[in-house]
């Protein structure tokens, strides 16, 4: 038996997750294991230190478009 790539083994995962549960709910699994990149909280102080105001108007603003949709 020869060893997959992972590559290999990725586009399995999908194929299986997609036969399984299809397209759009295969997609919503793949989300909740995303882990993102970078330091949100260095991040997120250095973006508050620019402009702490109109760094959370954005994120209200933001907020409020999620409500309404």
């Amino acid at each position: 038996m020869e060893a997959k790539t992972l590559n290999e083994i990725h586009k399995q995962g999908i194929e299986a997750l997609v036969k399984v549960l299809g397209p759009v709910d295969a997609v919503r699994f793949l989300q909740m294991y995303d882990q993102g990149s970078g330091d949100y909280t260095k991040e997120r102080k250095e973006w508050l230190e620019k402009d702490p105001d109109k760094y959370l108007a954005a994120v209200i603003a933001h907020g409020k478009k999620k409500t309404r949709a």
